[in-house]
């Protein structure tokens, strides 16, 4: 049983943060958490699944749209709804943004605990000779010696 004093103990919330807002030259490999605010350059739809035989199997579609802001680009894979939002010249706000590898490149993702919304449109011109996702990355281990 739990006594009196253990009862009255209210859990407090945690305070709102305000975003930091990260440039897209900012970003690393293996990072995540990240708020930005991009402009969409193109789009480009690499996966489109109907209904498959199976039921429980649902409609899925991944495209990838070159994305940036005024310091560089890089390539975000939209996943079912967020491919509709990501149009050519779209603003959109990335929150809790993340950084995966593909073939040794950077890739930009919102999974499930992150969203992307559509926002006012954005004054800057996106830099797409600073792109990214061209720049190969390789794995190193560092061992210890």
């Amino acid at each position: 049983m739990a006594t009196a004093t253990q009862q009255q103990v209210q859990v407090a919330k945690p305070a709102k943060r305000k975003p930091v807002f990260t440039k897209v030259d900012q970003l690393k490999p293996g990072t995540s958490g990240h708020t930005l605010v991009v402009k969409v350059v193109n789009s480009n739809t690499v996966l489109q699944k109907g209904r498959a035989a199976s039921a429980h199997l649902r409609h899925s579609r991944i495209a990838e749209c070159l994305v940036g802001d005024e310091t560089a680009s890089i390539v975000f894979t939209a996943r079912n709804e967020q491919v509709d939002m990501l149009e050519p010249g779209a603003t959109v706000i990335m929150r809790n943004a993340k950084i995966d590898m593909f073939k040794g490149c950077m890739r930009l993702a919102v999974d499930k605990w992150g969203r992307v919304e559509v926002t006012e449109p954005a004054d800057f011109e996106v830099r797409e000779d600073n792109n990214l996702s061209l720049v190969e990355y390789e794995l190193v281990n560092v061992g210890e010696e």
